[in-house]
């Protein structure tokens, strides 16, 4: 299980840990973009809303998790490459405990909170009966994505993305069987593509403990050894945990609330509109992967060769994932400048649906490229304990560009969605300036500008 990443030519280090993650997380947003296709297949516009809008709620606790989580994921980076096996155990058995008690109390909450989610949602007319179902299902079944997200973290920050890309393969295979059946075969709408999600990832859940059990009794823990006393919570390691884990839960947690707003904007407009900005929604979230896959990567790279004091292989790592991220987003681009209509037409058959969503998907689009150097920036600064400037130039973002652009543009353009999908990647590129600034700052004040 545990990789050491301190080693070896970088390019081959990033890509042979990146690729495995980028494949879970291809799989992971293919089978959510499988249960819009599949509904909107088998029903109309309102179910399509309930689903776009029902997973982006949930999209956005589970990167508020995932999030949390990596405070985890850099602990244990530092731990492995400073050789610290018992810091590390401790880390896990630590993390274990924090998040099983935080699914448990979020169940609730969410269950309490689920209308008045709905209503500041604005969710169209015609979707809140599929919606609330979505949702109700969808919020039960959160100790189960939490349980497979934090596995999937501990993963990679003892080095290894390979295997938490077996448990969402198993999720995948069985969530888009699911679909079919609910959808298509037993014709249960927004609902069935909710249970399709929870039943998939409880199965991937229990064959991610299984694999865990196995490798334990292999002995291909590198070391690590988890016991029962792990799992008492310890003050100085929750704190380590949380002190990166709770800026970066923010910092996503704004990006995606932004998103949300942008949503309730567009669900003011129609049902059509709510469906189209829904699916580009979805299509963004497929091509954000490589820069998504860059920052995990670089989070869990450079916390290794920050544990055992390579800054300089530190740095590389951030350029060489900023060169790749950077070259695939403009590809990206090229391509919705060329096929917007077709991609959006994957979707839904409604020409309106296909007409705003390719407006939307055109001027969206630009933010492959600049949301790929911020993303690669906040992996680092993770890695280095410095998630509060993540956070920073997000919440920046979100405030000064991306909610107040998509509000006027939605103004002063009723007519077209192209002006309200710049407003993403406008704030990309004021957080992309930020961290290009912090970053030289970072290296001045510590006096690594040679090695860092």
């Amino acid at each position: 299980m545990e990789k050491d990443l301190t080693k070896g030519s970088i390019w081959k280090v990033l890509l042979k840990f990146s690729l495995p993650y980028l494949l879970s997380c291809f799989l992971q947003t293919f089978y959510g973009m499988v249960d819009l296709y599949v509904v909107g297949q088998f029903n109309g516009a309102a179910s399509i809303s309930a689903v776009s809008i029902g997973s982006q709620v949930m999209h956005m606790i589970t990167v508020i998790i995932v999030g949390l989580a990596m405070g985890a994921t850099v602990g244990l980076g530092v731990a492995v490459g400073s050789r610290h096996t018992e810091r590390a155990s401790r880390i896990i058995g630590n993390t274990v405990t924090l998040f099983a008690l935080g699914a448990a109390a979020l169940v609730v909450l969410l269950l309490f909170f689920r209308d008045g989610i709905i209503s500041v949602m604005s969710v169209p007319s015609e979707a809140v009966s599929q919606t609330r179902d979505y949702l109700t299902i969808c919020f039960v079944g959160i100790p189960f994505i939490t349980a497979y997200n934090v596995i999937s973290c501990i993963y990679r920050g003892m080095g290894d993305s390979r295997s938490p890309m077996y448990f969402v393969g198993v999720a995948c295979v069985l969530n888009i069987a699911l679909d079919f059946l609910f959808i298509g075969g037993l014709h249960m709408q927004a609902a069935g593509a909710a249970y399709g999600t929870v039943i998939s990832q409880a199965a991937s859940v229990v064959f991610a403990l299984l694999y865990l059990r196995k490798k334990g009794a292999d002995g291909a823990g590198g070391g690590v050894q988890l016991k029962k006393a792990d799992l008492r919570p310890e003050k100085s390691i929750l704190s380590d945990i949380l002190k990166v884990g709770v800026p970066v839960a923010c910092q996503d947690g704004f990006i995606q609330v932004s998103f949300l707003v942008i949503t309730m904007i567009a669900n003011r407009r129609g049902v059509d509109v709510a469906a189209a900005v829904g699916i580009v929604e979805k299509i963004i979230s497929f091509l954000f992967l490589v820069p998504s896959a860059m920052l995990s990567s670089v989070s869990a790279i450079a916390a290794q060769n920050r544990g055992a004091s390579l800054h300089g292989r530190a740095r590389k790592t951030l350029l060489y994932a900023i060169l790749f991220s950077v070259s695939f987003g403009a590809v990206c681009f090229a391509l919705c400048q060329i096929l917007p209509v077709q991609f959006v037409g994957l979707f839904s058959s409604e020409e309106s649906v296909c007409t705003l969503g390719a407006q939307y998907l055109r001027s969206y689009s630009f933010d492959c490229i600049m949301a790929a150097i911020h993303f690669c920036f906040s992996g680092f600064f993770c890695a280095y304990g410095l998630s509060g400037f993540s956070f920073a130039h997000n919440l920046i973002s979100v405030i000064c560009v991306r909610v107040p652009g998509a509000y006027y543009a939605t103004v002063k353009f009723p007519e077209t969605l192209f002006p309200m999908g710049m407003a993403a990647p406008a704030g990309s590129t004021v957080s992309a300036l930020i961290c290009v600034a912090l970053f030289l700052v970072f290296r001045k004040k510590f006096g690594m500008t040679e090695e860092l």
